[in-house]
C-alpha cells in the first residue's frame, strides 16, 4: 500500500470512499464495488456454502460425515430448507441490486461465440467494448438466477411432499438434483475465474477495489467511462 493510499490518521482512503461509492478512481485503484454490494455478495455466498454442506448428507450417504458438521443427519434436515429460504431471498435482492447492469447491449450476443469467449479466456480477446460487465458475467448472473428459482421450487415439492401428488415430487427431485449439480459446477467456474485465471479480481469483492491496470485489461470501455483516459 503506498503512502499515498492513506489519509493522515492512517485509513485506506479507497476502503473509506468504497463504504458507499464505486466507479471513482482513488489513487492508482478504481473502486469496483461498494460495501453494500460485496455484503449481498458474501449473503449469497454463505447461505449457499451452508446449503450446500446441509444439502449433500441428505442427498447422498456418501456425505453422511459432514452431517457431524451441524450436529447430525435430522438437524441439516431442518436447517436446510430455512438455508435455501435465505439463499432465494439473497438471490433475489442481489437481482434487484445489479438486474439493470446485467441487461445485454446490442451486439453482445456476438461475444459469447465460442471462438469469442476461449479467445478471451485464453487473453487473446481485444474487445475493446467491454464494460464493467462482460457479457460472459452477465450470462452467469442470469444462469443463477435461474437456477435459485429452480432450486426454491423444487425445495418447497420436497419440504411438504404430502401437499402435492407423486409425479410432481418425483420430477422435484429430480429437478432439484439436475440443478444443484449444474449450479456447482457454475460456482466451481466462477470462482477459478474470480481467482487464478484473473489474478487481482479477487480484491474486487473483498477490498472493492481494482487496479487501473486491472481495469484497462479486462474491463477497458468501463475504464475509459470512470478515468476519461483512452
Amino acid at each position: 500500500m503506498s503512502v499515498a493510499s492513506l489519509d493522515p490518521h492512517g485509513a485506506d482512503v479507497a476502503v473509506t470512499a468504497g463504504r458507499d461509492r464505486e466507479d471513482i478512481v482513488v489513487g492508482g485503484e478504481i473502486i469496483r464495488h461498494r460495501r453494500s454490494s460485496r455484503f449481498i455478495h458474501f449473503a449469497v455466498a454463505f447461505t449457499f456454502v451452508v446449503c450446500l454442506f446441509t444439502g449433500l448428507p441428505i442427498w447422498t450417504p456418501f456425505f453422511s460425515w459432514m452431517a457431524a458438521l451441524f450436529g447430525g443427519l435430522g438437524f441439516c434436515r431442518w436447517l436446510h430448507p430455512l438455508m435455501g429460504l435465505l439463499f432465494t431471498v439473497s438471490s433475489l435482492v442481489m437481482f434487484v441490486h445489479w438486474a439493470k447492469q446485467m441487461r445485454f447491449l446490442p451486439g453482445e450476443s456476438q461475444w459469447l461465440a465460442p471462438r469469442r469467449l476461449f479467445g478471451y479466456l485464453e487473453y487473446r480477446d481485444d474487445n475493446k467494448e467491454v464494460g464493467k460487465y462482460n457479457p460472459g458475467q452477465k450470462l452467469q448472473f442470469w444462469c443463477a438466477l435461474l437456477a435459485a428459482l429452480g432450486l426454491l421450487a423444487s425445495g418447497l415439492v420436497m419440504w411438504f411432499p404430502t401437499s402435492f401428488p407423486q409425479l410432481l415430487r418425483e420430477f422435484s427431485i429430480l429437478l432439484h438434483s439436475v440443478t444443484f449439480i449444474l449450479f456447482v459446477m457454475l460456482i466451481t467456474w466462477h470462482i477459478y475465474l474470480g481467482t487464478a485465471a484473473e489474478p487481482g479480481t479477487f480484491h474486487a469483492i473483498t477490498r472493492g477495489t481494482v487496479t487501473k491496470a486491472w481495469a484497462r485489461l479486462h474491463h477497458p470501455k468501463w475504464y475509459e467511462e470512470v478515468t476519461g483516459q483512452k
